[in-house]
C-alpha cells in the first residue's frame, strides 16, 4: 500500500516537474522563426510581418521571419515539419502545400501527420486582376475571351498547386474551358509580367494587387468570396456571375508534430490574442485580409473540410504537379 502510494506520488512529481520545464520554455531560449512559404511582398509575407511583430512584443522576444519560397510554399512546409520541436520554428502554412498540393503530388511531408496545428491566420477572397491597357475590361469580356476558344486566355499563380492556380482550374471549370496555367514562386514574382501584359489575368491576394489597381495600371474585374469586399464594393463577385463559386485564400500558424502540446497550446494562446487585438485587426484589413482565430481543433477541422473540397476539384481537373 505504501509502495503504490509512493509510486503515484512520484509520478504526480515527475508531471509537475515536466509542465514546469515546459512553462520555463516559453518563450523558447533561442530566436523564435516564422517560416513563410512565398518571396518577401506578398499577402504571406504582408500577414507574416504584421503579427510577428505584435507577437514578438507581447512575449518579449523578436521573431524572424524567414521567406523560403520554391514549389508553391511545399518547401518552407517541409522544413518546418523536420525541423526543431521546441516551439521556436513556427510556419505560416498555406491553403496550397496543406490542402491542394496532397491530392497532386507525393509529399516528404503529411500536412496532418507532420504538422501540428496551432490556429488560424487569415483568410480573404482573390482578386481577379487584368492589365488596363488591354481590352479585358470586365468579367463578361475574360468569360468570353475565354470561352472564344480553350487556352486563348493565360493566368498567372503563385506556383503549382496553390490556391491561385485553383481558383483559376474552379474558374475554368465553371466557364467550361481550359486557360493557360503560368506558375510564379510568389505573387510579388508576378506583378511584373502582368503590368507588362505578358498574361491575361492573375487571381490575386488583395496586398498584391491592391496599390497596382488604386494606380490605375490594374483593372480588378471580380472578387472570388461569396460577398463583395467592405473594400472593393464597386468590384463584382464571380459568383453574381457564376452562382455559388467561392475560392478563399487562407494561411494558418503551424508548427512541427513533435512539439510538445503544452507549448503548442501556449503559441495558440499568443497568437489568437495578436489575432484579437484592435490594432492588428485594422491593419490586417488595411490590406484586405481577415483575421482568421481558431482552436487548435478549430484548425484542423478547417483543413480537413478544405482538403476535401480541393482534392475533388484535382480530380475532376485531372490536375497534377
Amino acid at each position: 500500500m505504501h509502495k503504490r502510494f509512493f509510486l503515484a506520488a512520484l509520478a504526480a512529481a515527475a508531471l509537475a516537474a515536466t509542465g514546469g520545464a515546459l512553462a520555463q520554455d516559453f518563450p523558447p531560449k533561442k530566436t523564435v522563426t516564422l517560416v513563410v512559404g512565398f518571396a518577401p511582398g506578398g499577402a504571406a509575407d504582408a500577414a507574416a510581418r504584421l503579427i510577428a511583430k505584435k507577437l514578438g512584443d507581447n512575449i518579449g522576444q523578436s521573431i524572424v521571419v524567414e521567406n523560403k519560397a520554391g514549389a508553391g510554399g511545399n518547401i518552407a512546409h517541409q522544413q518546418v515539419a523536420a525541423g526543431p520541436a521546441d516551439g521556436s520554428m513556427l510556419l505560416l502554412g498555406s491553403i496550397g502545400p496543406l490542402t491542394i498540393a496532397p491530392h497532386m503530388m507525393k509529399l516528404p511531408y503529411d500536412p496532418f501527420r507532420d504538422l501540428a496545428p496551432i490556429s488560424g491566420g487569415v483568410y480573404f477572397p482573390n482578386m481577379l486582376v487584368v492589365n488596363a491597357g488591354g481590352n479585358i475590361k470586365t468579367l463578361a469580356d475574360f468569360i468570353a475571351a475565354a470561352k472564344k476558344s480553350p487556352n486563348a486566355v493565360s493566368y498567372a499563380s503563385t506556383g503549382p498547386g496553390s490556391a491561385s492556380h485553383l481558383t483559376g482550374e474552379l474558374f475554368a471549370q465553371r466557364v467550361g474551358t481550359d486557360m493557360v496555367h503560368v506558375p510564379y514562386k510568389g505573387g510579388s514574382a508576378a506583378m511584373p509580367d502582368l503590368l507588362a501584359g505578358r498574361f491575361t489575368g492573375y487571381f490575386a491576394a488583395p496586398p498584391t494587387a491592391l496599390p497596382h489597381v488604386e494606380s490605375g495600371k490594374l483593372i480588378a474585374i471580380a472578387t472570388t468570396g461569396l460577398t463583395r469586399p467592405a473594400y472593393m464594393p464597386s468590384v463584382p463577385t464571380v459568383a453574381e456571375t457564376l452562382p455559388g463559386f467561392q475560392a478563399l485564400n487562407w494561411y494558418s500558424f503551424n508548427a512541427s508534430s513533435k512539439t510538445p502540446t503544452a507549448i503548442l497550446d501556449r503559441w495558440n494562446t499568443e497568437i489568437v490574442k495578436v489575432l484579437n487585438d484592435s490594432e492588428v485587426k485594422e491593419a490586417l484589413n488595411k490590406h484586405g485580409l481577415t483575421p482568421h482565430p481558431t482552436t487548435r481543433t478549430g484548425l484542423t477541422e478547417f483543413m480537413q473540410k478544405e482538403s476535401a473540397q480541393w482534392g475533388k476539384i484535382v480530380r475532376e481537373r485531372k490536375i497534377s504537379e
